[in-house]
C-alpha cells in the first residue's frame, strides 16, 4: 500500500529531528542578520580580516576626519608650526636677536623678505622663531588644564555629594575672575622671562571650564547600563571609573581642549602685548606686535607679519577643534 502523504499544512521534520530544525533556523537567522538591508552596509565575509570586529567611536571618528578637508588643511598647518617650533633654523637660519640699527624699519630686501623692525632685526627670522614660544605656551597650558580639569571634574561627577558641591563653588569663583585682569595682577609681579609663569596662570584659570565639561560627561556615562552591570559584578570604583566611564566620557574633553588651545595662544599674545606675559629676550609674536603697534603708519610690515602668523595659528587650531567636534558628536551621525 502507498504510504500516506502528510497534510500540506503540516511541517515536515527534516532528517535529524528537532535539533536539526533548530539549527537550520539559527543559520537562517544569522544569514538574515548579515544580509544587507535598507540603510545597512553590505556584510563583510567571514573569511576577511576584521569581519566580526565592531566599529568603535574612535575608528568612525578617524575615518570621518581623514575625509574632512578642513581637518586635513588644519592638521597640515599645525604640523608645519610644530616642525618650525622644534627646528626653526630649518627655514630661518639667522639669529632673531641679531639687529642692526642701520636697517631700522626698512622694507623687504634680498634675504630679508619681511623687512626689518625698529631695532633693525629681521622680521622674518623673528616670526619663525616666535612660533616656538606661542606653540609651547598653548600646548603646555592645554595639557595642564585638561589633566587638572578632567581629574577634578571626573571625581566630582562620579562621587557627587560634597565633592560636587565644592567643585561647583570653586569653579564659580574662578569664572568670576576676568582672565585679562587676572593676568595683569598675577603676572605683573613675576620677573621670570620663561614661558612657565604664563603657562601656570593659564592653567589656573583654564581648568574650571574643562572641569565642568568632564563633570557632566561623567554624570551622563555613569548612568549607563554597562556601568551598573560592572558594579553588579563586583568592580571597584577605580576600575569602573578608569575602564568603563573615562573612555566614554573623554570625547567632549578632547573637543573643548582642542578649541581652547587656539584661545590660549591668543591669550598669551594678548598678555605679552600688554607687557605682563612673555618678556624680552624671549621672541614672541605678542612682543613684536606690541613693539610694532606704535609704528603702524611708518612701517606697517612690522605689524602685519607677526599678526598674520598669530591669526593663521589660532584659526588652524579652531578649525581642528571644530572638525574633531563634528567627528565625535554622535548626534551628527
Amino acid at each position: 500500500m502507498p504510504e500516506p502523504r502528510n497534510h500540506p499544512d503540516e511541517a515536515v521534520e527534516p532528517a535529524g529531528g528537532t535539533g536539526a530544525a533548530m539549527g537550520l533556523g539559527q543559520d537562517e537567522a544569522r544569514s538574515l542578520e548579515r544580509a544587507p538591508g535598507p540603510g545597512r552596509a553590505p556584510a563583510v565575509p567571514a573569511d576577511r580580516p576584521g569581519a566580526d570586529r565592531p566599529h568603535s567611536l574612535w575608528s568612525d571618528a578617524w575615518r570621518d576626519l581623514r575625509r574632512n578637508p578642513v581637518f586635513v588643511i588644519a592638521a597640515l598647518v599645525i604640523l608645519f608650526l610644530v616642525v618650525i617650533s622644534v627646528w626653526p633654523r630649518l627655514i630661518a637660519p639667522g639669529n632673531p636677536l641679531s639687529c642692526n640699527l642701520d636697517n631700522s624699519q626698512q622694507g623687504s630686501a634680498p634675504g630679508h623678505p619681511f623687512g626689518f623692525d625698529t631695532q633693525g632685526c629681521d622680521v622674518y627670522t623673528r616670526v619663525v622663531h616666535g612660533a616656538r614660544a606661542s606653540v609651547t605656551v598653548g600646548v603646555c597650558a592645554t595639557v595642564g588644564a585638561a589633566l587638572l580639569g578632567a581629574l577634578l571634574g571626573g571625581l566630582a561627577g562620579y562621587h557627587g555629594s560634597w565633592a560636587d558641591a565644592v567643585l561647583s563653588r570653586v569653579s564659580d569663583i574662578f569664572f568670576g575672575i576676568p582672565i585679562v585682569l587676572g593676568g595683569l595682577v598675577f603676572l605683573s609681579v613675576v620677573t621670570s622671562t620663561t614661558v612657565w609663569p604664563v603657562v601656570g596662570f593659564i592653567v589656573l584659570l583654564g581648568w574650571p571650564q574643562i572641569g565642568r565639561i568632564a563633570r557632566g560627561s561623567v554624570i551622563t556615562a555613569k548612568q549607563n547600563d554597562y556601568v551598573q552591570a560592572a558594579r553588579a559584578l563586583g568592580a571597584g570604583n577605580t576600575r569602573v571609573l578608569l575602564r568603563h566611564i573615562a573612555p566614554n566620557a573623554v570625547a567632549p574633553v578632547i573637543v573643548v581642549a582642542t578649541i581652547a588651545l587656539g584661545t590660549y595662544i591668543s591669550l598669551e599674545a594678548t598678555l605679552s602685548y600688554l607687557g605682563v606675559g612673555l618678556k624680552p629676550p624671549t621672541v614672541s609674536w605678542g612682543i613684536d606686535i606690541s613693539q610694532a603697534s606704535t609704528q603702524i603708519r611708518n612701517a606697517p610690515h612690522m605689524l602685519l607679519w607677526p599678526a598674520g602668523a598669530l591669526s593663521v595659528t589660532v584659526l588652524a587650531f579652531i578649525m581642528l577643534g571644530d572638525a574633531v567636534r563634528d567627528a565625535l558628536d554622535p548626534k551628527l551621525r
